[in-house]
């Protein structure tokens, strides 16, 4: 019934044995910024468990305001490093692939937080969202600097053995707080337009695949969605998206993450295609469609302390083996069953297990 989520695939020579990707969900476990055994063993439990590529937490580049946590992991540090190579090993020896996140917070990092207490924060033009200034505008010079750190952790991701990696375009985050105009208010190069917004983004694109080589998958992941604006959208209609994705394409992205809160949602009216449905349409490029994948209720609602039931996902095989989209991001589902895939797989669905509040500690977006 579902063959089509285990069919191999292909990004840019890097061969994955079926169409399930872990979601990246990052978690505060990793003491002073260092994975740990243990997050190796979780890593590797979904790769065990049928998982086809995992994406890591997010894991932060080396900037003094990049990250909110002592405790989310980053990406830099030479004892930070050696733990990502244990995870890599791990992961490989069960015979999965896997790819770091690499993510600056911007002004979702409050002053005072994170490992750098003292450093300010920073973002487009100093706003956490359009009516709180929390952060210190970035200057060109930063900018560039910023843009160095994510082509050095991409250098870093492939000394260590990674099988490519993804950039953190999405939620609200650096990245994606120059693409919003309601937190990007800048007269320079990267402000303006939508396309003009994409500057920074593409500068970052171009930087880390420099530093990679053509040959090594780079993902990226955005979202119409903001936390700060559940309801936004950065792009209304399919032209608009278009004039979005190009220069993010041109720059050498292989593979769009399309962050959505309930994947079965239609992005714009007269069709039913979700957001990863019309981006593949609209550069050709592979997409990864996510969101409430084998549940019953929506990520934030778990931030309450809501339970979700287990959800049929015979609608989303159906439109992945029509081609609207290539793979499945998964996540809250595989925070509580490891085994998600092998069990979807084998046809033990009823033995696939619900998400309860006691995984809600577990779960950062």
């Amino acid at each position: 019934m579902f063959d089509a989520l285990f069919e191999p695939f292909i990004i840019n020579g890097m061969t994955i044995s079926n169409r399930v990707v872990m979601a990246p969900m990052t978690r505060g476990f990793s003491p002073n910024g260092v994975p740990t055994k243990d997050v190796a063993n979780y890593y590797r439990a979904r790769a065990e468990g049928g998982v086809g590529l995992i994406v890591t937490e997010g894991t932060t580049i080396n900037h003094p305001s990049a990250s909110a946590d002592p405790n989310f992991p980053n990406f830099h540090a030479p004892e930070a490093l050696a733990g990502w190579e244990h995870v890599v090993k791990s992961v490989h020896d069960a015979g999965g692939k896997i790819m770091p996140q690499l993510w600056h917070m911007g002004s979702m990092r409050d002053p005072g937080q994170g490992p750098n207490p003292d450093a300010p924060s920073v973002s487009a033009s100093g706003l956490k969202h359009p009516a709180k200034q929390n952060a210190e505008t970035l200057g060109e010079i930063e900018i560039k600097s910023i843009v160095d750190a994510f082509a050095k952790a991409a250098y870093e991701s492939r000394r260590l053995g990674f099988d490519g990696l993804q950039i953190h375009g999405a939620h609200g985050y650096l990245v994606d707080q120059f693409f919003w105009d309601g937190t990007n208010l800048r007269d320079d190069a990267y402000g303006g337009d939508l396309p003009n917004r994409t500057r920074f983004a593409v500068e970052i694109i171009e930087a880390i695949r420099r530093e990679v080589g053509a040959d090594f998958p780079i993902l990226f992941r955005f979202s119409q969605w903001k936390q700060q604006d559940f309801t936004h959208k950065m792009a209304h209609t399919p032209e608009a998206l278009k004039a979005f994705l190009d220069p993010l394409a041109a720059a050498g992205v292989d593979c769009f993450d399309c962050s959505t809160r309930r994947f079965w949602e239609p992005e714009f009216e007269g069709s039913a295609m979700n957001v990863a449905g019309w981006t593949k349409q609209l550069t050709g490029l592979p997409t990864v469609t996510v969101g409430s994948v084998g549940l019953d209720g929506e990520f934030v609602a778990s931030f309450q302390g809501e339970s979700s039931n287990v959800a049929p996902i015979d609608d989303l095989v159906e439109r992945l083996a029509a081609g609207e989209f290539d793979l499945v991001g998964v996540g809250r589902a595989l925070l509580v069953d490891p085994q998600w895939a092998n069990k979807v797989r084998d046809g033990a669905l009823d033995t696939l297990l619900p998400y309860t509040k006691a995984a809600v500690e577990e779960l950062v977006i």
